[in-house]
């Protein structure tokens, strides 16, 4: 039977004389007397939480993405737009998504998260059916930037949610899995988009069209499941008793800080939180890995089928290098909780997504070696990011911070995204100079600034005396 943890009431006194400057927080048991039986309650929150954030999550990328699904299915030739114009719907979306992001994320703390992310999901699974109905360019441009508002919210309200409930030595698996979504998105998206490949003609409608109704309609439904099952903060979760209630916010007072729940988001507090040099490296860290992982988000199949498969063969063989990364990143995850370490997995991870898009870069005329080295890019990227984000959210302290330095960083990095559509023009296959010497610049700009950040997270700990530091 597992031991119960009980303690005292009242808060730790931080700064005393009394306190060991040389105790890691992490080992500190809390010290609330509620007999809360501590693993059972994180096994709870575990499935009251990652779940439903992950068929959110897997649902807004697929939506996003699918466009490069449906570009095989021929697209860009029944809506007469060119390879320049295609680019342009795919950059548009940035534009809006990240200009809405900080603002969705303080909107999410006043509205709460299950009204917040079933309301998101419900409108972009809706504009992407109407995607499927659009005639030409026009309409897709303007839809294309209505998706970029609708999804905004997502990804950095996941991360700052899963933020509110989870100490810094358990966040990183939880990270991992959630950003994991997005390469089962990419592989099931890939199969899916196989599948309802073989609609062409259905109802007078081309594959394409299918793709975007058919999952937009899935978005919809699962959009009101949503809003019955994705939990709020730990102050208001309505799954949670008192004593469970008191003793996660304690649990992660203690661990991270208070929460600072009642503090009002003021433009002068968004502007404080953005002028801490850490806030500003992370977006940093965050961009080049990002300008690779959409590359690859809206490129992989097109960058298959120029090994010389058809268009449902590179659909298919757009999976494993997903699966693969997914397995890598899962493992570091474990790994870097196991050994109380961010930083290594990081540059571990950068080096590997350099040697394979370096690999790329150089080698022509071996499709068996190119498709080795993207496994190889996927496996670098998609290893880095969730380490990265949780590297950087875990480090700030209260739901003003954490609201404002999550959007920023995510809102930071996406705007490589606007680069990553343009990165892979037609007339590059099957080489596609462009895309991997971007990719190999940014990759390098962000290792020089995961080093700042690890120097200035470094410097910070010494500044710490009771015993709360930074994981570096």
């Amino acid at each position: 039977m597992e031991e119960k943890v009980t303690f005292q009431a009242e808060k730790p006194v931080r700064g005393s004389a009394d306190n060991d400057t040389n105790t890691d927080i992490h080992d500190i048991e809390p010290r609330i007397d509620t007999g809360v039986n501590e693993k059972s309650l994180v096994r709870r929150m575990d499935l009251r939480i990652l779940p439903v954030l992950v068929v959110v999550y897997i649902m807004a990328f697929i939506d996003r993405v699918n466009i490069g699904n449906a570009k095989l299915f021929s697209l860009t030739k029944d809506l007469k737009i060119s390879d320049n114009q295609y680019n342009i719907a795919l950059c548009v979306f940035f534009v809006s998504y990240i200009v809405f992001e900080i603002p969705a994320n303080i909107l999410m703390k006043k509205v709460k998260p299950h009204i917040f992310m079933s309301a998101c999901m419900l409108n972009f699974g809706l504009l992407v059916m109407i995607q499927g109905l659009v005639k030409d360019f026009g309409g897709l441009v303007t839809i294309r930037f209505l998706m970029g508002i609708a999804e905004a919210g997502v990804f950095p309200g996941c991360f700052y949610l899963m933020s509110m409930w989870y100490k810094r030595l358990e966040a990183q698996r939880r990270f991992s899995f959630f950003v994991n979504a997005a390469t089962f998105a990419g592989a099931f998206g890939g199969l899916l988009a196989t599948g309802i490949g073989h609609m062409e003609g259905v109802r007078g409608y081309h594959a394409w069209r299918w793709i975007f109704i058919l999952e937009g309609l899935a978005t919809c439904i699962l959009a009101f499941v949503v809003y019955f099952t994705v939990s709020d903060f730990p102050e208001t979760a309505r799954w949670l008793n008192e004593s469970e209630r008191a003793f996660v916010i304690t649990r992660l007072e203690e661990d991270q800080g208070s929460s600072d729940v009642e503090e009002k988001i003021t433009l002068r507090g968004v502007l404080e939180t953005l002028m801490d040099k850490k806030v500003l490296l992370a977006g940093f860290m965050y961009f080049g890995p990002t300008m690779s992982g959409y590359s690859l988000a809206y490129f992989i199949p097109t960058i298959v089928s120029s090994y010389g498969y058809s268009p449902i063969q590179s659909q298919v063989h757009s999976i494993p290098p997903w699966a693969a990364a997914f397995g890598y990143s899962m493992l570091l995850a474990f790994l870097s909780d196991r050994t109380r370490k961010r930083a290594p997995y990081v540059f571990c991870s950068f080096a590997m997504a350099l040697a394979g898009v370096t690999t790329l870069f150089c080698l022509d005329h071996n499709k068996y070696a190119q498709y080795a080295a993207l496994c190889l890019y996927t496996m670098g990227i998609f290893g880095a990011v969730p380490i990265i984000i949780c590297w950087f959210v875990m480090s700030l302290e209260g739901h003003r911070n954490r609201a404002v330095g999550t959007a920023w960083q995510i809102a930071f990095g996406n705007a490589a995204g606007m680069i990553s559509t343009f990165a892979f023009p037609v007339k590059d296959r099957p080489r596609y100079p462009l895309g991997y010497s971007l990719g190999i610049g940014l990759l390098c700009m962000s290792i020089v600034a995961s080093a700042l950040y690890y120097w200035v997270c470094a410097r910070e700990n010494r500044r710490r005396p009771d015993g709360r530091k930074l994981i570096l």
